[in-house]
Formats: structure tokens, sequence, C-alpha cells
């Protein structure tokens, strides 16, 4: 089947049904004893970019396929556009596209030969030329795909997963193994499709790159969802940190006794303070005080790095004392 000449790269359907695009209610996947997923819940509004982040084995890939209707749930349910996911898979074929983590084709296809076999899949596909055009592959359309670069291959992938036209894409570990620059192409061409009208979901462990494209993020570990908010909101939960050199000698409890500071650490001549609220303001009060000029003064704010690493940590503390007392409790009952 043809494509259509006139039809835009991107001309998305637009569903006038109220309500987030992706609903996922307690979803539940299990690999023998291994519980991969356990009692997911997200909601994903249209037209953001939402990032799904967490270290490997978190469950992020099992959780998208889920969604994408490519893997069913022990239990949980999943709405997608609307529409209950495992009852209505035909369809959101043609409103989802999706973008594996390991996406291989045959090395002899040619690049427009690939784009023209997806859109032969979908009813009204997306023009394959203008496809090429926008995500920069239009002097690549006689190239065998064993001849592309790390980077063309991912653009690639973009564009089959774009060429049905979907109102939902699923894009997992896009820019593994890219080099820096190929990483922030692929970037703009993200965006892009947001400014398209696309929601997109995107699955990294780069927080860099989670700080950059996404509206929102959810935070995966062991299985589990522990955070969702803005990259900005999570990373400023963590605070901030003030560092200085002291230029005489200064008592340290001054400063661990502020309710706004967390920690105060020293390394050589210069003192490391992290906390939250008006950190800042309240460590300069205490260094007026105490007639300590500070020098090579540096602030920086918490990022999602930081928030990330501070989730992760309580999570796994959590989950240590949790199996510590069900195995005193064990104990007990002997």
């Amino acid at each position: 089947m043809s494509a259509n000449p006139v039809s835009p790269p991107l001309s998305v359907r637009r569903d006038p049904a109220a309500g987030p695009v992706v609903s996922v209610d307690r979803l539940r996947v299990r690999y023998g004893d291994t519980l991969a997923v356990n009692d997911v819940s997200l909601s994903i509004n249209r037209g953001e970019i939402f990032g799904i982040l967490g270290p490997n084995g978190a469950g992020k890939t099992t959780t998208v396929e889920c969604i994408g209707g490519l893997r069913k749930p022990d239990s949980g349910s999943i709405s997608v556009l609307g529409l209950d996911v495992l009852s209505n898979t035909k369809e959101l074929r043609e409103r989802v596209g999706i973008q594996l983590q390991a996406s291989e084709l045959p090395d002899k296809l040619r690049v427009g030969e690939a784009l023209e076999l997806f859109a032969s899949f979908y009813r009204e596909p997306a023009n394959p030329q203008r496809l090429l055009s926008l995500l920069g592959l239009t002097d690549k359309r006689e190239t065998r795909f064993a001849n592309l670069s790390g980077g063309q291959r991912q653009r690639l992938s973009i564009a089959l997963a774009l060429i049905g036209r979907p109102e939902l894409a699923i894009l997992d570990e896009l820019t593994t193994g890219l080099d820096p620059q190929s990483r922030r192409e692929t970037w703009k061409l993200i965006e892009r499709i947001r400014d398209e009208g696309v929601t997109v979901i995107l699955v990294t462990h780069f927080m860099e790159e989670a700080e950059h494209l996404c509206d929102r993020v959810a935070l995966l570990h062991h299985g589990r969802v522990i955070a969702v908010d803005t990259p900005a909101a999570l990373g400023a939960g963590m605070g901030e940190r003030i560092s200085f050199r002291p230029a005489r000698a200064l008592d340290l409890e001054a400063l661990r006794e502020l309710p706004e500071v967390r920690t105060v650490s020293r390394d050589g001549a210069r003192i490391f303070v992290d906390g939250g609220g008006d950190l800042v303001a309240a460590v300069m009060a205490v260094l007026v005080r105490e007639r300590v000029v500070p020098e090579q003064t540096q602030i920086e704010q918490s990022t999602l790095d930081d928030a990330f690493v501070a989730l992760t940590a309580d999570a796994n503390a959590n989950a240590n004392a949790n199996a510590n007392a069900n195995a005193n409790a064990a104990e007990e009952t002997r």
C-alpha cells in the first residue's frame, strides 16, 4: 500500500476524549520467582515527553512493553488512548509507535525500502520521503542498513516508529551507545516529534538526557515507582550545596546546628555544606557572626542525578530494613 504523497509526516489523529493518554494501574509482571514489575501505577498526559528512568533491571523495558501491548502482565490494568491494551491490540497498533532497545534490520535492506515496507502495514501512513527529510535521512535513502552509523540507525528506528503517524511513541534506550554529538542530535529529533503533537514515552538511564528532554519522569527501582515529578522538582527536593575555604579556623558545629543543614564535611581546607531551605543565607549568617571570610565560594543546585542516587539509596535502605524485620519475625516463630 503506497503512502499518501500529500500527507504530512506526522499528521497526528486527535482523540477528543478527555483524560490521560496512558493510565497504568497496579501493574505486576513476574519472570519465574522474580517480580520484575511490582504494583506500578502511572498517568501520562497528552503532548508531554514522559521519562521512565532507572538502573538496569529496574523494570523499565518490561513496563513499556506492557504499555505497548507487546507483553501481557500478570495483573493490573493499562489504558492507552482511552482503550484497554489487551482487548484493543489491533487498533492500538495503528496509533502507537514503538522503538525497542534492540532493533535490527537485514543488512542489505535499504533505508527507503525499510520505510516503504513499514508504511505498507498501516492504512494511513506518513509520507516516507517527508519523514526522511524530518529525520535528516534523505541522502541515506539508498544506503543499506549495514552501512549506517549508530546515529543513523537510531534515526531510522525513530522513523519506523513514526511511519504510522502515531499519537503515542515509545522510545526505549534510544541513545545508548551513541557519541555525545549523535546523542544531542537525537535529542533535537525527539523535541521535534513532540512539537508535531506526538506524546512520547522515553526510557533512559541517562539523567542528563531526562533533564534536557522530559516534562516529567518516573523513577523505577526494583520494579517499583519511587518518585514521579518534573526533573527540576525532583532535583530541588534534594536541596543545594555551598562550599568554601574559610580564611581562618571555623567551628563546624556552628554549621551543623543550623536547621537548614543536612550534612557538613571537609576535604582538605575546603568545607562542604549540604541542605535545603534558605541554606546559603543561613550559612552566610554564621560566617558573618563568626567573622570568617569565605574564599573560593561555590553554590551548586542539586540535579536529577543527585535525586536519583538519594532516592534509590533510601529505597535500598527500606528494602534491607524490611528484609531484616521479616527475617527476625521468622526467627521468632521458630
